[in-house]
């Protein structure tokens, strides 16, 4: 393969002796970095909901970035590394943005970050792609391989800083190829750099790069960057370590082969990408780059996710690279079409093949949601309803979201302050089931003895449970509940004088109706009919093994709705409502014990 200085573009002429381009060439290369962008930042908003892969850590992030912007402490449960840079990053651009005020939730404000420092990459990308001596339609196609590969979307949606990092880095390797670059640029560049580093550790990896590509050009510039950006990491990682010191997450979940699952032919055309850049001279800097990171994955601790969001934009760069440069060597000086047309064409069939067959697979895997909320935000519903105003315990997820729905931080605990012992709550709110954490600490653990699910949203993975916490202990010797329930609803349904819907029977026999419901609605059967068209469920109770507290009573609504109104006590309803279908009766959660007292049917 013909060598290639860095010097020299691949078109063979020196950077220096290029005409200015016509104002039709400029404008051509606008119109295809726009239509670039759209496509880049259209099928990110698309699958910016998307749930899997799903990253831990990433809720701590996002909680981070409110807290900072708010000016609210928050500590989180540990695990998801340090970076006070990124973190004022995420949140200076929700500040200027309103993006918490704007979006529903407060991971889909942070996650809007993600995606605009996506559309920025896409710029320097092919700024760097053309100063690399691309064509305008090699530079695409590497641009078009980072916008729409299944692996990027679903990586580049998740709140991790080292997005903000290869940003920065981008922002650098443009700096230092510039073709008539002066001292100012290559400081300019310095600062880029120690901003990626000081967002994420696993920048430093873009330094040879930019240190080779600078030697090559000026060996007195790249002393200097080199004193600039050495003087910077030491006033950062010393003097100035506690307050910008970075440290990586730890290792987990999404690990490489659950994200090379969405976009096979990435992993096949990156490997092949990193090993040819190596025989291309003006590619050489980046291959050495890129193949530091993926020895990084080799690493123990170090978190694959994080490896991959720097790998992004450099694996497409050096794919188009190396297919024009193969292509330029095959072709003659002004013929395209040679003996050995048919074989380039066949190649180029088997890599689009390749590329399609894994997104055919890829974008079906990610599964975009119209669902902005989630779980969380069913809980958090449920919440401002039932438990307004108390002290709740939350992990990550959950500091965030309350905080942002309003929500006093005061009235949050979070994990982290459980080391010694957790301060009084009488509700937590976890995603999943919080096995880790509760080991982690053991405070946390004794605030759950007593408690009990009250409501749970979502399934698997998305599981989100409220629990109330400080609930009397439970006397084995004391008869079953359910049972006390199922015996007492067979009994009013025998009534002559009730008349229930199928599905209401059902539930009564089941023995999931608030014994409050069954005393009252004997009651009001001893002043008249009664019919009973349903015992809705309250969102997320059912799961929860929570009894059904809300009745959906037609015919002879006035009086039904002037007898639960006049009701007092234990038996006072939290709400009734006149509906079109009837008229709705609520009871608060928990039902004092021992209700349920022997009575005759009407």
């Amino acid at each position: 393969m013909a060598q290639h200085s860095w010097g020299t573009t691949f078109s063979g002429r020196s950077p220096a002796t290029l005409s200015e381009p016509a104002p039709g060439h400029r404008l051509l290369s606008l119109d295809i970095v726009l239509a670039l962008l759209a496509l880049t930042g259209g099928l990110r908003v698309l699958y910016l909901a998307a749930p899997d892969p799903a990253l831990p850590a990433e809720a701590a992030n996002v909680a981070h970035a409110y807290a900072l912007g708010h000016l609210t402490p928050f500590t989180d449960a540990g695990g998801a590394g340090v970076s006070p840079f990124g973190w004022w990053q995420l949140s200076a651009y929700t500040m200027v943005s309103d993006a918490f005020g704007r979006s529903a939730t407060a991971l889909a404000a942070v996650r809007e970050t993600t995606l605009v420092a996506a559309l920025i990459g896409v710029v320097l990308l092919w700024v760097l792609a053309r100063r690399l001596g691309l064509t305008r339609w090699a530079s695409a196609a590497a641009v078009l391989l980072l916008a729409a590969s299944p692996l990027a979307l679903g990586l580049q949606r998740l709140v991790v800083v080292e997005h903000l990092a290869v940003v920065w880095a981008l922002g650098a390797l443009v700096l230092v190829t510039r073709p008539d670059a002066r001292i100012r640029h290559d400081i300019l560049a310095a600062v880029c750099l120690l901003a990626a580093v000081l967002t994420s550790p696993l920048a430093l990896f873009f330094l040879p790069a930019a240190g080779w590509l600078l030697v090559r050009r000026a060996p007195v510039r790249a002393a200097l960057v080199a004193v600039l950006l050495n003087l910077g990491l030491g006033i950062a990682f010393g003097p100035a370590a506690g307050l910008l010191r970075p440290h990586l997450a730890a290792a987990g979940r999404p690990t490489v082969a659950d994200w090379v699952a969405l976009d096979p032919a990435w992993a096949v055309l990156s490997t092949v990408a990193l090993v040819a850049a190596l025989a291309v001279t003006s590619l050489r800097p980046f291959a050495v780059s890129g193949l530091l990171l993926v020895a990084a994955l080799a690493v123990p601790g170090v978190p694959d996710t994080a490896v991959l969001a720097l790998l992004l934009p450099v694996t497409p760069l050096l794919l188009a690279g190396v297919v024009q440069a193969v292509t330029r060597q095959r072709a003659p000086a002004h013929r395209w079409e040679t003996k050995r047309g048919p074989g380039v064409a066949l190649a180029a069939v088997v890599l689009i093949a390749m590329v399609a067959a894994g997104w055919v697979y890829g974008y079906p895997a990610l599964r975009p949601s119209t669902d902005r909320g989630g779980p969380m935000a069913d809980a958090q519903e449920w919440l401002r309803a039932n438990a307004s105003g108390s002290r709740v315990l939350v992990d990550d997820a959950a500091w965030a979201e309350l905080a942002k729905a309003g929500w006093p931080t005061g009235m949050l605990v979070a994990p982290a302050a459980c080391a010694a012992a957790c301060p009084p709550a009488e509700w937590a709110v976890f995603a999943d089931d919080a096995t880790d954490l509760r080991h982690r600490y053991p405070a946390l653990e004794a605030a759950f003895d007593d408690s009990g699910a009250t409501a749970v949203f979502g399934t698997g993975d998305r599981r989100v449970t409220v629990s109330r916490l400080g609930l009397p202990p439970v006397d084995p010797a004391a008869p079953s509940e359910s049972s006390a329930r199922a015996h007492a609803g067979e009994a009013l349904q025998a009534s002559a004088r009730i008349s229930f819907a199928p599905d209401a029977a059902a539930e009564l026999r089941a023995g999931r109706v608030d014994p409050r419901l069954i005393a009252t609605i004997a009651a009001l059967a001893a002043l008249g009919p009664v019919r009973v068209a349903a015992f809705p469920e309250v969102p997320g109770e059912d799961p929860a093994g929570q009894p059904r507290r809300r009745v959906l009573l037609t015919g002879g609504e006035d009086g039904a709705a002037a007898f639960y109104t006049g009701q007092r006590d234990l038996f006072r309803p939290s709400s009734v409502v006149r509906t079109g279908a009837g008229v709705l009766v609520t009871y608060p959660l928990f039902a004092p014990p021992g209700l349920l007292v022997p009575f005759s049917s009407p």
